[in-house]
């Protein structure tokens, strides 16, 4: 009989140990959520494809917006014994000092960056080349992969369209890559230099960017 509470006791005792042993070692906390590749990937898509703009349509397109949100006001007919009421109480009251205006937010212009217009043709083939090359860009950032086909497919739109918003992008992502395959793939500092697309040049018009998070 005193064997069996001995067991029981035992028994007792490991249990508590246990509970204490749970409560004392903290819980693993969860992992924060990270972006899967296909979400990484299809911002990328949206960043690296998204066309610039004209300067000539942006400036078009401002005054529009602005008549859009600025609301109608509408005349309000008063009766004329409530127009003279106004009109003395303005009369009594004596003149207001004008306030000090405050100098208005600066807002942060888009970039402006020149480039040549293609041929429709030209147009249809850079735009294919570059959505070959994009995915590629991100399949490249893949363990045991590379960016082989990237870099063949930006060089090739960099030697046939060279001023074009297209050979920007495609510099863009030689230089993006990590300084390995960069070394690997023997990308130049020619290939990578985007400095060219920020002044005028025979040939090129105004294009915005609007700068994104």
């Amino acid at each position: 009989m005193n064997t069996f509470w001995v067991k029981i006791a035992i028994f007792a005792v490991i249990v508590v140990g246990i509970i204490v042993l749970i409560n004392v070692f903290p819980k693993p906390q969860q992992k924060a959520e990270t972006e899967s590749f296909y979400d990484v990937a299809a911002k990328d898509s949206k960043r690296l494809l998204a066309e610039p703009e004209k300067v000539e349509d942006a400036q078009e397109r401002k005054p529009q917006q602005q008549q859009k949100q600025q609301p109608k006001q509408q005349p309000q007919q008063q009766p004329q014994q409530q127009q003279e009421q106004q009109q003395e109480q303005r009369q009594e009251q004596p003149a207001e000092q004008p306030r000090a205006t405050q100098p208005a937010p600066t807002v942060e212009e888009p970039t402006t960056l020149y480039f040549k217009e293609l041929s429709e043709i030209d147009k249809i083939e850079a735009e294919r080349l570059l959505n070959v090359a994009v995915p590629e860009r991100s399949i490249g950032r893949l363990p045991m992969t590379g960016f082989k086909l990237m870099v063949d497919t930006c060089r090739q739109i960099i030697r046939r369209w060279p001023d074009s918003w297209y050979a920007y992008r495609a510099k863009q992502m030689l230089a993006d890559m990590p300084q390995r395959f960069r070394k690997r793939y023997r990308v130049t500092g020619e290939e990578m230099d985007l400095s060219r697309f920020a002044e005028p040049r025979p040939g090129t018009k105004p294009f915005t960017f609007e700068k994104s998070d």
